[in-house]
């Protein structure tokens, strides 16, 4: 009997041996075709764009094309229950935020996955200041003034948001427990058919990541009245912070990652980060992205494990935050 037991045991132990050299070859050959990036909201949204961007350079350094496949619903969770459920070979990624990777796992009691357990993070690519918008003909002028219509109206205000669990609808709950107000949430199937809507003057407000809002800003298409971040942004100079409007207590800015199915094998994982490290050092890719407003990690805030790190304390933050709201 102990015999057979070392026999079996031996067997086990060379083939979990092969199993891993098969891996590291094929880690080694990765990527030998296209990679599909499910972005988890419509195309023209922040995510979207910023996935775009960086993904057409990191397609250069891994000789490969990467496709980009919006998927919609339910705040981006759709998208991101299929990409944990993916093969973890490397294929299938998903360019997850600070909604779907953090503040869904307080809104979703029944969340189909969950960002620690079910994802390997990549890495970090850009991070987008919060805005408050209205549409053009809002009659507040500046953000005191929005502040008090908006309480004085709160029964009649349309607040846009790209679906439970998105940074906008996030981002916005967080304006209105800061408010105590209650506005009526319209949903979309993304942030872009939100801003469309706000163009449209379909809705009231919306807090929106600054990347998908400065064009419109620019425009004139719509209302811009603060930056929720301590400083100024650059692509908006003439914007004032919350602080500076009278709002201090308001502070947010969201977040754009890459994430991998839960036991893609670590040399794919560096190889991604590497590609995503490099993209982000492009002269062109950080004109785009600085231009749109977002703001860049610094090296120390490129690596897998300072994403890990990130997402971990973003899930406590937003289920502090959010959990009184999902009630």
């Amino acid at each position: 009997m102990n015999m057979l037991r070392r026999t079996l045991a031996t067997a086990s132990l060379a083939l979990a041996g092969l199993g891993s050299i098969a891996a590291s070859a094929q880690a080694q050959d990765y990527p030998t075709r296209n990679i599909t990036m499910i972005v988890p909201f419509a195309a023209g949204g922040p995510t979207d764009i910023i996935a775009r961007i960086v993904t057409a350079e990191m397609a250069k350094t891994l000789g490969q094309n990467i496709i980009i496949e919006n998927v919609v619903g339910a705040g981006g969770t759709t998208a991101t229950t299929r990409a944990a459920r993916a093969n973890p070979d490397g294929y299938t990624l998903i360019t997850g935020h600070m909604g779907t990777h953090a503040a869904a796992v307080p809104l979703y009691p029944k969340l189909a996955y969950h960002p620690e357990k079910d994802f390997e993070p990549v890495a970090l690519l850009a991070g987008t200041p919060i805005l408050i918008l209205a549409k053009k003909d809002f009659p507040a002028k500046d953000l005191k003034e929005f502040v008090s219509y908006v309480k004085a109206n709160t029964d009649k205000m349309n607040m846009a948001h790209a679906g439970v669990g998105s940074v906008s609808y996030s981002s916005c709950e967080l304006l209105s427990s800061v408010l105590e107000i209650k506005p009526i949430g319209v949903p979309f199937n993304g942030t872009g058919p939100a801003m469309n809507a706000l163009v449209g003057g379909q809705v009231d407000y919306m807090c929106d990541q600054i990347v998908n809002a400065v064009p419109q800003i620019n425009g004139g298409t719509i209302k811009a009245y603060a930056v929720a971040t301590p400083e100024r942004n650059a692509s908006l100079p003439n914007l004032p912070t919350t602080t500076e409007g009278g709002l201090p207590k308001y502070q947010v800015s969201a977040w754009n990652a890459i994430f991998a199915p839960k036991g893609t094998p670590a040399p794919i994982l560096a190889k991604l980060n590497a590609a995503a490290a490099k993209a982000l050092d492009d002269e062109n890719v950080r004109k785009r992205l600085l231009d749109l407003g977002s703001d860049i990690p610094k090296m120390e805030g490129r690596s897998q494990a300072a994403l890990a790190e990130l997402v971990k304390a973003e899930v406590v933050k937003w289920s502090a935050v959010l959990k009184p709201a999902a009630n």
